[in-house]
């Protein structure tokens, strides 16, 4: 199973302390995945697949976004990534904890998986940091037209200016998660969205470090980066020769049910990644690591890590 290591280190936005958490397995290593995860949970969230991953050899890294679980700068609000430049701090902590474990592991194969928010901050990390990463999976992704982009930025800035970027605003909360659970009405929680497994969704709701009510600011901060990640120019500063997989349940609202992730990854196709693949699974929702099926999707990403090692 390995074992699990907390330990923090400073972020690039001068006042945080990340907290990060890195799984060794028994034996030498045979590679490294590093995890950004999503918005409103934790690092710590991916401890099942960790440890999946560790009796295969794997060692495990994962860090908590500013203004999320363990890595809450004193007097800060939480789910905030700051007022300036937060999403690119958020990205460089990512680069940071890289280099960090690269220093222990030189010579391994390094790879990047990023979940829901943490797949749009994975995208923008191979668009700034190229080459530095040997493969990266982007899991419950997504593409917005950019008129819809805009106008929720202008929204959430609007918004911000009048009531504040720090706090919760229930208009832009709206905006940003309103209609996910639109497709599986009717509900029994606001999260069905999330998971087809009901003891999932019971489990993200009763933990205290998930959920929550995210800030104007980072919802604004969230789109800016989409909307970096979908312009053309900056597709092409990505290494080409970079391996992508895309996996996405096919009901994940986020992914507009598979057809924003289709374009996703139509998108990279277009740009000229050399090694770019696909995989949707019918009828799951957004967290495939915890549906009832996640055995299944271990296994898929287990066998793409390998083929690329």
């Amino acid at each position: 199973m390995g074992k699990c290591k907390e330990f923090y280190f400073p972020s690039s936005d001068g006042k945080t302390s990340i907290h990060a958490a890195a799984w060794t397995p028994d034996s030498t290593p045979v590679g490294v995945l590093q995890i950004a995860h999503g918005v409103a949970e934790y690092a710590l969230r991916y401890a099942p697949f960790a440890e999946y991953l560790c009796e295969q050899g794997f060692a495990v890294v994962a860090n908590d976004h500013i203004g999320h679980g363990q890595s809450v700068a004193e007097g800060a609000p939480p789910l905030y990534f700051g007022r300036k430049d937060g999403w690119r701090h958020v990205v460089d902590d990512m680069y940071a904890l890289r280099s960090r474990t690269c220093a222990v592991y030189p010579a391994l194969p390094y790879f990047l998986l990023g979940h829901s928010m943490g797949s749009f901050l994975a995208r923008t990390y191979l668009i700034r940091y190229p080459g530095t990463v040997d493969g990266a999976i982007l899991m419950g992704t997504g593409q917005q037209d950019a008129r819809t982009l805009a106008l929720g930025r202008l929204a959430a800035t609007l918004i911000g200016r009048r009531h504040g970027f720090d706090r919760f605003n229930p208009t832009v909360h709206a905006l940003a998660f309103g209609a996910y659970n639109k497709p599986f009405a009717p509900t029994r929680t606001d999260y069905d969205w999330l998971s087809a497994n009901s003891k999932n969704v019971d489990s993200y709701i009763a933990d205290p470090l998930c959920g929550g009510d995210a800030t104007v600011g980072l919802f604004l901060d969230m789109l800016g980066g989409i909307a970096f990640i979908e312009k053309r120019r900056n597709l092409g500063k990505m290494d080409r020769t970079t391996p992508v997989l895309f996996v996405s349940g096919a009901m994940d609202p986020v992914g507009d049910l598979s057809v924003g992730v289709s374009r996703a990854y139509r998108s990279f196709v277009d740009a000229g990644v050399k090694d770019v693949s696909i995989k949707l699974y019918p009828g799951l929702r957004h967290e495939i690591l915890n549906e009832t099926e996640r055995e299944t999707v271990y296994a898929d990403i287990l066998a793409w890590l390998q083929a690329r090692m």
